[in-house]
């Protein structure tokens, strides 16, 4: 069997250097493209040089289309805006798209389901394997405990300019669904001056910046007497690049959909 040719969107960032030198690393894969916006400083360097790697011999490029045409996947983990528009290139392409990408609209995740009618597209806000465990088991405890408290609690990089999370937003999914109710409506996302009782059902948030730190988690289901809190520490975002280049792996040759690492994992209920 071939190689699968994977295009790196964002490949000069943090996250889609890390994509490159993991894609090198993998056996049966290989960078065939990379990606960067308009006017980016690094258009036309090497992927593999930004990296840190060896040279590949594919520069990086502001245009989609010829790298999509020549590709079997594409790994995603840039702007929503982005995103959208390369899952809808992969649909028409019919190649796998795997989405890291976090803070989309109603209207976005309407135009990837889109999307996932012609292509297999595998979306989760987070890629790593534990946290695909973490969401399984948070499922698992918010049924299992009906009557228990849900706060999470999440802290990152001081760059970061999402929050919550996209992770913790999709551990919150996690434990509204397992109790039948609609995250929207029972979401509390911080809390300042007098706020009165917590409300029943309600499922906090609270969000930490600072430093460098790649991604912490907690789901704290706070009970009468007793606490169970269920904890993830990322420790390298190298995590992340190997989960969703296992994605890739994983979405060859599948069904058009719309996936996530629960799927991959054999999670999904």
């Amino acid at each position: 069997m071939s190689d699968i040719r994977i295009v790196v969107a964002g490949a000069a960032g943090r996250m889609g250097r890390t994509l490159v030198r993991v894609i090198g690393e993998t056996q049966g894969c290989i960078v065939s493209g990379a990606l960067e916006m308009k006017g980016h400083p690094d258009l036309g360097q090497d992927a593999g040089a930004l990296a840190g790697v060896k040279l590949l011999g594919v520069t990086v490029s502001d245009d989609p289309l010829p790298l999509i045409a020549q590709c079997d996947a594409v790994l995603d983990f840039t702007m929503p805006k982005a995103s959208v528009g390369l899952a809808e290139l992969a649909a028409q392409a019919r190649i796998v798209d795997v989405i890291g990408t976090t803070g989309f609209s109603a209207d976005d995740e309407a135009r990837i389901r889109a999307a996932a009618r012609h292509a297999a597209i595998v979306k989760s806000g987070n890629m790593s394997r534990g946290i695909a465990v973490l969401s399984a088991l948070v499922k698992r405890a918010a049924k299992a405990l009906p009557d228990f408290d849900i706060e999470i609690v999440e802290m990152h990089h001081n760059r970061k300019v999402d929050a919550p999370s996209g992770t913790a937003l999709m551990l919150g999914e996690a434990a509204a669904g397992a109790r039948g109710i609609d995250l929207g409506e029972h979401a509390v996302k911080g809390r300042d001056g007098i706020t009165g009782a917590r409300a029943t059902g309600a499922i906090g948030f609270a969000s930490l910046r600072g430093g460098t730190v790649v991604g912490e988690h907690e789901v704290i289901f706070a009970g009468n007497g007793e606490r169970v809190v269920l904890t993830h520490v990322a420790e390298d975002r190298a995590i992340l690049a190997r989960g969703a280049v296992a994605a890739a792996l994983w979405a060859q040759g599948r069904k058009p959909g719309l996936y996530a690492m629960a799927d991959v994992l054999g999670l999904a209920d």
